[in-house]
């Protein structure tokens, strides 16, 4: 479902100093763009922020780019990640947020920026295959990814969704990943992994008892395919 339109999101990212309007600036230099030198963390979809929040708030020896297409969502997601850093009187000094297309992501990241973890949670499955393009783990995305995460980064990957699961599988093998886990029921034994940050959408899924799906995968430049 499509967010409303927000007239104060827009005004409340323009005054945000980790927004970044011109992502297209940064292409290859997103390392310089925090004030510490730190490994290189995104998610892809980032949505209203929870998992973002919740991730960089524990990990401050990490740095995160949270990309969403839509600048509203992304205004609700900044009012998340400010709550979450007030909860311990901190700054916000580990994240970057922008508004951007991801099919076209190599307009705003190149090999410079050394991703070194990617992480998709519960994006649009597009269950008709005429739009398994579109899909955010097809393999023509997988590839261009690939050019920008450095040797030996991680793809962590949620769904409900059982066809895109048992796909996403198939299309990270194709693309020389290798899968170090997966499974088709991250609740199985009644609580997930302790290192597990819950979504917005795995909470609803799970209240709905549908099984949440999870992959963990690993580039290898010397492994992948040409």
């Amino acid at each position: 479902m499509r967010m409303r339109k927000k007239a104060w999101a827009r005004p409340e990212l323009a005054a945000c100093p980790y927004f970044i309007k011109e992502p297209e600036a940064l292409k290859g230099q997103w390392k310089c763009r925090f004030a510490k030198k730190q490994p290189l963390h995104l998610e892809l979809g980032c949505g209203k922020g929870v998992f973002l929040a919740e991730l960089a708030a524990r990990h401050p020896e990490i740095n995160y780019i949270g990309i969403d297409l839509s600048p509203d969502v992304l205004g609700v997601a900044r009012r998340n990640i400010e709550a979450r850093y007030a909860e311990e009187n901190r700054r916000v000094e580990n994240i970057a947020l922008t508004a951007y297309d991801i099919e076209r992501i190599l307009q705003i990241m190149n090999a410079e920026d050394e991703i070194a973890r990617v992480y998709i949670n519960f994006c649009n499955p597009w269950p008709k295959m005429r739009h398994h393009k579109k899909r955010l783990t097809h393999t023509n995305q997988l590839e261009a990814y690939k050019t920008f995460l450095q040797d030996g980064a991680e793809l962590c990957f949620k769904t409900d969704d059982s066809g895109l699961y048992q796909s996403t599988l198939r299309y990270l093998r194709e693309s020389g990943f290798e899968i170090l886990q997966h499974t088709a029921n991250l609740y199985e034994n009644g609580v997930p992994p302790a290192d597990n940050i819950t979504t917005e959408h795995e909470l609803r899924f799970t209240a709905q008892g549908i099984p949440i799906k999870a992959i963990r995968a690993r580039f290898c430049k010397n492994t992948a395919r040409e």
